[in-house]
Protein backbone atom coordinates (compact mmCIF):
# COMPACT_ATOMS: atom_id res chain seq x y z
CA UNK A 1 0.00 0.00 0.00
CA UNK A 2 2.82 2.47 0.54
CA UNK A 3 4.10 1.95 -2.84
CA UNK A 4 0.65 3.16 -3.93
CA UNK A 5 0.99 6.38 -1.67
CA UNK A 6 -1.08 4.70 1.10
CA UNK A 7 1.19 4.60 4.71
CA UNK A 8 -1.36 2.78 6.88
CA UNK A 9 -0.49 1.46 9.86
CA UNK A 10 -0.83 -2.31 10.94
CA UNK A 11 -4.22 -1.26 12.11
CA UNK A 12 -5.36 0.46 9.66
CA UNK A 13 -4.41 -1.92 7.32
CA UNK A 14 -6.72 -4.88 9.57
CA UNK A 15 -9.73 -2.46 9.22
CA UNK A 16 -9.60 -2.13 6.00
CA UNK A 17 -8.89 -5.99 5.07
CA UNK A 18 -11.87 -6.35 7.34
CA UNK A 19 -13.97 -4.35 5.44
CA UNK A 20 -12.76 -5.72 1.92
CA UNK A 21 -13.89 -9.62 1.30
CA UNK A 22 -17.41 -8.54 0.96
CA UNK A 23 -18.36 -12.31 0.23
CA UNK A 24 -16.56 -13.94 2.78
CA UNK A 25 -14.42 -16.62 1.01
CA UNK A 26 -11.44 -15.80 2.42
CA UNK A 27 -9.49 -14.44 -0.48
CA UNK A 28 -9.93 -10.70 -2.30
CA UNK A 29 -11.00 -10.94 -5.34
CA UNK A 30 -10.67 -7.74 -8.30
CA UNK A 31 -14.01 -6.63 -7.96
CA UNK A 32 -13.74 -6.30 -4.04
CA UNK A 33 -9.92 -4.87 -4.41
CA UNK A 34 -11.65 -2.10 -6.61
CA UNK A 35 -13.91 -1.45 -3.98
CA UNK A 36 -11.95 -1.19 -1.44
CA UNK A 37 -9.31 1.13 -3.85
CA UNK A 38 -11.66 3.47 -5.13
CA UNK A 39 -12.65 4.07 -1.41
CA UNK A 40 -9.46 4.80 -0.41
CA UNK A 41 -7.79 6.69 -2.79
CA UNK A 42 -11.01 9.21 -3.27
CA UNK A 43 -11.77 8.07 -6.63
CA UNK A 44 -8.99 9.40 -8.55
CA UNK A 45 -7.75 6.45 -10.08
CA UNK A 46 -8.96 5.00 -13.10
CA UNK A 47 -10.30 0.95 -12.61
CA UNK A 48 -6.62 0.43 -15.05
CA UNK A 49 -4.60 1.81 -12.44
CA UNK A 50 -6.55 0.25 -10.06
CA UNK A 51 -6.11 -3.26 -11.98
CA UNK A 52 -2.80 -2.53 -11.80
CA UNK A 53 -2.29 -2.23 -8.40
CA UNK A 54 -4.45 -5.49 -7.99
CA UNK A 55 -2.09 -7.55 -10.32
CA UNK A 56 1.35 -6.33 -8.22
CA UNK A 57 -0.66 -7.99 -5.13
CA UNK A 58 -1.52 -11.21 -7.09
CA UNK A 59 1.20 -12.63 -8.05
CA UNK A 60 -0.04 -15.91 -9.48
CA UNK A 61 -1.84 -14.09 -11.62
CA UNK A 62 -5.47 -16.26 -10.51
CA UNK A 63 -7.35 -13.35 -10.36
CA UNK A 64 -7.45 -13.50 -5.95
CA UNK A 65 -5.34 -12.36 -3.16
CA UNK A 66 -4.43 -15.27 -1.23
CA UNK A 67 -2.88 -14.67 2.49
CA UNK A 68 0.22 -16.03 0.80
CA UNK A 69 0.40 -13.26 -1.76
CA UNK A 70 -0.73 -10.72 1.01
CA UNK A 71 1.94 -11.90 3.15
CA UNK A 72 4.46 -11.51 0.38
CA UNK A 73 2.98 -7.78 -0.34
CA UNK A 74 3.17 -6.81 3.06
CA UNK A 75 6.73 -8.29 3.36
CA UNK A 76 8.02 -6.43 0.43
CA UNK A 77 6.59 -3.02 2.04
CA UNK A 78 8.60 -3.59 5.16
CA UNK A 79 5.70 -4.93 7.22
CA UNK A 80 7.23 -7.92 9.44
CA UNK A 81 3.86 -9.97 10.03
CA UNK A 82 3.48 -12.81 11.65
CA UNK A 83 1.33 -16.03 10.55
CA UNK A 84 -0.78 -15.57 13.38
CA UNK A 85 -1.51 -11.67 12.31
CA UNK A 86 -2.05 -12.79 8.86
CA UNK A 87 -4.58 -14.97 9.72
CA UNK A 88 -6.43 -12.95 11.98
CA UNK A 89 -6.15 -10.44 9.23
CA UNK A 90 -7.58 -13.16 6.51
CA UNK A 91 -9.96 -14.09 9.51
CA UNK A 92 -11.57 -10.67 10.18
CA UNK A 93 -12.28 -10.41 6.40
CA UNK A 94 -13.79 -13.51 6.00
CA UNK A 95 -16.92 -12.89 7.16
CA UNK A 96 -18.38 -16.27 6.29
CA UNK A 97 -15.91 -17.99 8.68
Amino acid sequence: MRSLGQNLTEAELQEMIGQIDVDGNGIIDFSEFLTMMSQKMGGTDTEEEIREAFKSFDKDGNGYISPDELRQVMTSLGEQLTDIEIEEMIREADENG
